[in-house]
């Protein structure tokens, strides 16, 4: 039997490249995300690939589709909690209050509520155990200038992992944290193409090849359970991100 992982935000970016990379490794992944069609492209006929269309903000959504995948898969190995949105830039003052709390229910409840059922279901499978992978970012440790909802919720998210790897130690449970800064995913583009905008004679942005970051969480899955990649930084070797950079 085939290791196997679930991914939400399966559809783009970061998750569809960590898919792909996992499809072709061998394993069974399900894809989750809440457009169907969008996780059938991923999928492209794999007969390893398991389509869970799914809302990671609403908590009956996510434990149906862990369950299922589950079942189909035969047991929940890997998660890679990875759902996320980057919502406009603005002073705190000038944030719509409908941004922040989108920010909320998907960057931290959505992780929260996908950690919560792939927790359940790891301690209660035959044989117990398995690992949490959570996509944080470096704005959890030093954030982008007008960004406060996004960097408050993946500073929280820091919490979340150090939780679950505290509390998956009886159960055989390993959580660990990945944070990725400017792999070019449509929302890195969208960046860049916004700081173009604002000021076209500005240096480009740094980035790299979202593939190398699937790569970093393929390093993390693969790990003995005995084993753990607590957090790992992946990023454009150039950004500014150490000192002044």
């Amino acid at each position: 039997m085939s290791k196997s992982i679930l991914i939400t935000g399966a559809s783009s970016g970061i998750g569809r490249a960590t898919a792909e990379l996992f499809l072709g490794s061998g394993w069974t992944v399900g894809l989750l995300a809440r457009r169907a069609d969008r996780l059938e492209e991923v999928a492209n006929g794999h007969r390893r690939a398991i389509v869970l269309a799914a809302d990671v903000t609403k908590p009956l959504e996510v434990e149906t589709a862990v369950a299922e995948f589950a079942t189909q898969a035969g047991r929940l190995d890997v998660v890679f909690n990875n759902a996320g949105i980057f919502t406009a830039s603005g002073l705190i003052d000038e944030i719509p209050l409908e941004d922040w709390y989108a920010s909320l229910n998907v960057n931290l409840s959505g992780m929260f509520l996908t950690a919560r059922a792939a927790f359940a279901q790891m301690r209660n499978q035959a044989p117990i155990g398995g690992r949490i992978i959570n996509n944080g970012s470096i704005a959890a440790h030093v954030p982008r200038p007008q960004s406060t909802p996004y960097a408050t919720t993946k500073a929280a998210i820091t919490g979340l992992t150090k939780s679950l790897s505290l509390d998956g130690r009886a159960y055989n449970i390993a959580c660990g944290q990945i944070d990725i800064g400017n792999a070019r995913t449509p929302m890195v583009e969208d960046l860049i193409a916004r700081a173009a905008d604002a000021d076209p004679n500005a240096p480009v942005m740094e980035s790299f090849a979202v593939e190398d970051a699937a790569r970093s969480v393929l390093h993390m899955a693969e790990l003995p359970l005995e084993a753990n990649v607590q957090f790992m930084t992946v990023m454009a070797t150039k950004m500014p991100y150490i000192g002044r950079g």
